[in-house]
């Protein structure tokens, strides 16, 4: 409370009469962690590497193309959530000063220069942020590639209303809309490529050569161990000879078909062991919180409804030669026993069956299942993308257009991840900052907005300095100052 005590009755919100005036020398802008942004994207060399190698613009009159994507992106770390706040930055004098800028392109202008994309220059977009990408991580400590770099891949369905968006189709589920891919590394949550594809076309549909890419991304930036992850639809067994064989190890979901259902349910009792989940394996009864009370499944059973209710989870694993490979495979099977209840009878219980594939004998079971099962946290990188960031989204009318804002609008996110692992390490406080950046990189994109972005500053040129006169304070802005010592 700042040492002011409370009103007691209330109300506490009393402000009284409000009294507008406008300022004719003070400007500001309410997104003071701009400039830092900014300044991130120069050092790490991101405008340099788009203007030297992204031809889109035949003549530069008189915006750039780093111009052109880092006005997209600032329109989404600003709080913009379509190309029409654009407008908003644009009429504000402050903003373009706090860029630099005389003027920038108004929503129509960025709309168009995002039609001006063919494959090959979206596909050059991506290598040129992708540079930029394995250059920040290679001023990571040497422990940063330790680990393995774990690369997962899974698609989404982008909805779309409008009726002429060429490129779009029906999916699986009756959604009007595109498909894009999503290959991610799981490590920093970044998206290493995007790329998007009619609603009707299949979800694995040009996984493989992504992967390859991501691969050779990862070994050049210096990950010695790489591991390719996703749910059954991307176990292409076409290719995990070939990733065998370069060292490439995989875990991957695989259809339960009635081939491996009857090899599963031949094995022994004694082939099976209880699976044990990490929080139940690191917790004793003393730690565990009380569960809160379970309230649809108290719903379910007074209305009467078919209640599914896991009983117990079993593992066990076999070799399995998949049709269109040569080698042999390890097969990881988890048994579901399902319990079906109707109010207070039992009707009953069944086995369900999950398998997973991998090349790789030397994981326990129980680590592949994990691994498996951690791949799920791509899932939150999607609604990320979907609804904090934005990008996945198709605002304008051709499939390669929206491809490029996808691409375009996806750079916010991986500003956000850079801002985080650039801040530096203080040996002393070591423990601190490494928690401190490890909390920026999984936090929410809004909230990073929120907390670093949305500063009010007032903006000042004296000489050739433009400074940056934060006007409000925020617990996060220590973080902020310690990325801008390192820059």
């Amino acid at each position: 409370m700042g040492g002011r005590a409370p009103r007691g009755a209330g109300p506490e919100f009393a402000p009284g009469a409000a009294r507008y005036d406008v300022s004719d020398r003070v400007q500001a802008i309410p997104y003071g962690g701009l400039g830092a942004v900014h300044q991130l994207a120069r050092e790490v060399g991101l405008v340099r590497q788009l203007d030297a190698r992204l031809p889109i613009l035949m003549k530069r009159r008189p915006y750039s193309e780093s111009d052109h994507i880092l006005n997209i992106a600032f329109n989404v770390l600003c709080g913009g959530t379509v190309l029409d706040d654009i407008e908003v930055r644009r009429n504000d004098a402050a903003f373009l000063d706090a860029v630099g800028a005389r003027t920038i392109p108004d929503p129509t202008t960025a709309g168009d220069f995002c039609r001006r994309f063919d494959t090959d220059q979206i596909e050059t977009l991506m290598d040129v942020v992708n540079d930029v990408r394995v250059g920040v991580w290679q001023r990571q400590e040497a422990s940063f590639f330790g680990q393995t770099a774990k690369i997962d891949a899974d698609g989404s369905i982008v909805e779309t209303h409008g009726e002429s968006k060429e490129g779009m189709g029906l999916s699986y589920n009756g959604t009007w809309g595109y498909h894009p891919l999503l290959v991610s590394l799981a490590n920093t949550g970044e998206p290493l490529y995007i790329v998007n594809r009619s609603g009707n076309r299949p979800s694995q549909e040009g996984a493989p050569a992504y992967f390859d890419r991501a691969v050779e991304m990862c070994r050049r930036a210096g990950f010695k161990d790489v591991l390719l992850r996703g749910d059954t639809a991307f176990s292409q067994t076409l290719h995990f000879d070939r990733w065998t064989k370069d060292g490439i190890r995989f875990v991957f979901g695989y259809d339960a078909v009635s081939q491996l259902v009857e090899t599963a349910e031949t094995l022994t009792q004694e082939e099976y062991s209880e699976l044990v989940r990490k929080a139940d394996d690191a917790l004793d009864e003393r730690q565990r919180r009380a569960k809160q009370p379970r309230v649809k499944e108290t719903i379910v059973r007074e209305k009467g409804y078919l209640n599914l209710r896991l009983v117990k989870e079993e593992i066990a694993e076999f070799t399995h030669q998949p049709s269109k490979a040569k080698g042999v495979y390890r097969m990881v099977v988890l048994c579901k026993t399902i319990l079906e209840e109707r109010g207070q009878r039992s009707l009953g219980q069944r086995e369900r069956y999950h398998f997973y594939v991998t090349n790789d004998f030397t994981m326990s079971a129980e680590d592949v299942v994990r691994e498996a099962n951690d791949r799920c946290n791509q899932e939150n990188v999607l609604a990320q993308l979907k609804s904090g960031v934005r990008a996945l989204r198709a605002p304008l009318n051709t499939l390669n257009a929206n491809w490029a804002y996808m691409v375009i609008a996806s750079i916010a996110w991986s500003l956000k991840a850079w801002f985080a692992l650039m801040l530096p390490i203080s040996p002393r406080w070591r423990a601190q900052h490494e928690a401190e950046r490890e909390r920026v990189l999984r936090m929410e994109f809004r909230s990073f907005v929120n907390r670093l972005i949305l500063v009010p500053a007032q903006i000042l040129r004296t000489g050739r300095t433009l400074v940056f006169r934060l006007l409000a304070w925020r617990p996060d802005l220590p973080v902020l100052f310690r990325l801008l010592d390192a820059l």
